[in-house]
């Protein structure tokens, strides 16, 4: 595992706010379980990109892509239709070749722990060949966020509208 200088925490979550669409449930109005997936993705792009960069950058600049080899997801309360929610990312192992990001989806009125996850990548070229992380890339995850992001799931008004 790369040693992270003293100061760089894995322990360190970003947060991302989402609200719960309407396409995104079931007949029952409970979000369908692959949704949790796509908010680990969103979670993990929102992680990059306060580092600096995004996917995209990698991959056109470096010839570098973050190919998920695993997932796993484990549901223990239902999320329904308008409910915000907090997606959690954090870097759990990092390697030369590889990394495992964490992840806790809360329900952000009331603190309920809706999932928790984890998925790990491999870092390949264009052709599915495994490399290293480009330079510069692993050191930039591994340190604390340099940008403010915004909620980049739907727009989640800070008050409510008027009666």
């Amino acid at each position: 595992m790369t040693s992270p200088a003293p100061e760089i925490s894995l322990e360190e979550w970003h947060e991302t706010l989402l609200r719960v669409r309407y396409a995104e449930t079931d007949k029952m109005g409970i979000v369908y379980y692959a949704n949790y997936l796509i908010w680990f993705e969103l979670g993990r792009t929102e992680f990059c990109r306060v580092r600096g960069f995004s996917y995209r950058d990698m991959e056109e600049n470096e010839d570098a892509f973050l190919v998920v080899a695993e997932s796993y997801a484990r549901y223990k309360a239902p999320a329904y239709y308008d409910d915000e929610l907090l997606v959690r990312t954090h870097i759990t192992e990092m390697r030369k070749r590889s990394l495992r990001f964490g992840y806790e989806i809360v329900r952000a009125s009331d603190g309920q722990i809706i999932a928790e996850g984890e998925t790990g990548h491999v870092v390949t070229d264009a052709t599915g060949r495994v490399r290293s992380f480009p330079e510069g890339y692993a050191q930039r995850l591994l340190a604390p966020p340099i940008v403010h992001s915004q909620a980049s799931g739907a727009v989640v008004p800070t008050e409510e509208a008027p009666e």
